[in-house]
C-alpha cells in the first residue's frame, strides 16, 4: 500500500522546493563538500528535464564562514554569525552556479527574511520574481538573509523558510533533504537499528513524539523543527518527503516512487495561494478573543466573524492588518484580516450589527473578519 501512495502522491509532483542543510553540503569542519553540491545540481537539472519546475532552499552560508575563517566552532553572538554568513554566502553561490553552469543553468541567489513574506506587497514581489526566474529556466537559490536578520526578523531555521516559499509558489511537494534517512521509530523489535517510518498520514501525537531537537553542529535546526515545517505544508495541502540528501540519486528515487525518505501525505485540500499567505506568512499584528459560539461558527459551519461573539481584543492592528483568532482557553484557532482596527473592534465587542450601524453609519462592515479572508489553522 505505501508503494501505491508513494506513486499516487509523487507521480503528479511538478512544481518542487528542494530544501539542503548544512549537514548535507559541509563536514564536521564546516568545509563545504563540492561533490555533493555537484550532485545535488545534477539531480535538479534530471527533474527539469522531466518537466519540473525546482527551487532550491539552502543553508550552509554560515557553515560556509566558519570553514573559510577557520573558526574552530559555530558563533555564538549574532553579528559573528553575520559576518560568517557573510564571507561563507558567496563561496556557497560560486559553488551552485559553477555545479548548475555544468548544465546550462544560471543560480539565481534569493537572500531573504521574515519581513519579505509577512507584507502582502513584499510578498507578491518576491512571488513574482521566482515566477520570472523559473520561466528564464534559472534555478531560484534561496537562503535567509542571515547577514542583517535580527532575532525578530530570522525564521530560526530554514525549514520554515522553505515551506513559506513553497507556500510562495504554490508548490506541489516540499522535500526536506537532512543528515538522516528519515522519520525514525525505534525497531519492532525493541532492539537494533531503529526504523525509518516510510509514509505518515496525519501528524498525531505518536508521530510528534518520534522526533528529537538535537542538530548538527554547524546547522540550526533537528527533527522536531523540520516536522514543524512538515505540519505547516500539510496544513496547506502540499505533501512533503524528509530524506537523507547524501544518498545516491535521493531526488530522482523520491519522484520515481521508491522507498526514499519518510513521505507525509496531507489530508487537507490544496488551499489557495491567498489564503496560504495569510494562514502561513503574514505576522498576526494582534488577538482577538471569542465566545464558544463564534468558535464553533467558524470552525463547524464555515460563517464570518461577527462583533457580537467577541469578548476581547489583544495588541494594536489597523484595518486591513492580520489577526490571530482565538478561544476561551487562548489558543489561536484562525487568523484573518480584520474590516476594523483593534480601538474599533474593542468599541463594538459583542454587540448587534444593528448596534454597530448606529456608531459607523451603513459604511460599517457587517462582519469583522470576512470568511473569505479567514484561514482556520491546524
Amino acid at each position: 500500500m505505501s508503494a501505491e501512495t508513494r506513486q499516487r502522491i509523487l507521480s503528479g509532483a511538478k512544481r518542487i522546493v528542494v530544501k539542503v542543510g548544512t549537514a548535507v553540503l559541509a563536514g564536521a569542519d564546516g568545509a563545504l563538500n563540492q561533490g555533493i553540491i555537484g550532485s545535488l545540481c545534477e539531480q535538479i537539472h534530471v527533474l527539469k528535464s522531466r518537466g519540473c519546475t525546482v527551487a532550491l532552499v539552502t543553508s550552509g552560508a554560515i557553515g560556509a564562514g566558519v570553514g573559510q575563517l577557520k573558526l574552530r566552532e559555530r558563533p555564538k553572538a549574532l553579528p559573528k554569525l553575520q559576518a560568517a554568513a557573510a564571507v561563507g554566502q558567496c563561496k556557497l553561490m560560486a559553488l551552485y552556479d559553477e555545479a548548475f553552469a555544468a548544465h546550462g543553468y544560471h543560480a539565481a541567489q534569493l537572500l531573504l527574511t521574515r519581513d519579505d513574506f509577512n507584507g502582502r506587497t513584499r510578498y507578491v514581489n518576491a512571488r513574482n520574481t521566482l515566477w520570472a526566474l523559473l520561466e528564464m529556466d534559472a534555478v531560484p537559490v534561496i537562503n535567509e538573509n542571515d547577514t542583517v536578520a535580527v532575532d525578530e526578523l530570522k525564521f530560526g531555521d530554514n525549514d520554515v523558510l522553505s515551506v513559506l516559499v513553497a507556500h510562495l509558489l504554490h508548490a506541489d511537494l516540499l522535500i526536506l533533504l537532512t543528515s538522516v534517512p528519515g522519520l525514525l521509530r525505534p525497531s519492532q523489535a525493541g532492539s537494533g537499528p531503529a526504523e525509518v517510518v516510510d509514509v505518515v498520514e496525519g501528524l498525531d501525537e505518536s508521530v510528534l513524539g518520534l522526533a528529537t531537537s538535537e542538530r548538527s553542529k554547524l546547522g540550526s535546526g533537528g527533527m522536531q523543527s523540520k516536522l514543524g515545517a512538515v505540519k505547516m505544508a500539510l496544513d496547506a495541502g502540499a505533501p512533503a518527503v524528509i530524506a537523507n540528501g547524501r544518498e545516491a540519486n535521493v531526488l530522482v528515487r523520491i519522484l520515481d516512487g521508491e522507498r526514499a525518505g519518510t513521505l507525509f501525505v496531507p489530508s487537507a485540500p490544496k488551499m489557495k495561494g491567498w489564503s496560504r499567505w495569510i494562514g502561513f506568512a503574514a505576522q498576526p499584528k494582534g488577538h482577538i478573543r471569542v465566545d464558544e459560539g463564534a468558535k464553533e461558527a467558524l470552525v463547524r459551519r464555515g460563517k464570518s466573524l461577527l462583533a457580537s461573539g467577541i469578548i476581547g481584543v489583544r495588541g494594536r492592528f489597523s484595518k486591513g492588518d492580520p489577526v490571530a483568532i482565538e478561544g476561551l482557553e487562548g489558543a489561536a484557532f484562525a487568523k484573518g484580516l480584520s474590516n476594523y482596527s483593534s480601538e474599533d473592534v474593542e468599541a463594538i465587542k459583542g454587540l448587534q450589527t444593528r448596534q454597530i450601524k448606529k456608531l459607523f453609519g451603513e459604511a460599517a462592515f457587517m462582519e469583522v473578519i470576512h470568511r473569505n479572508n479567514l484561514v482556520l489553522l491546524g
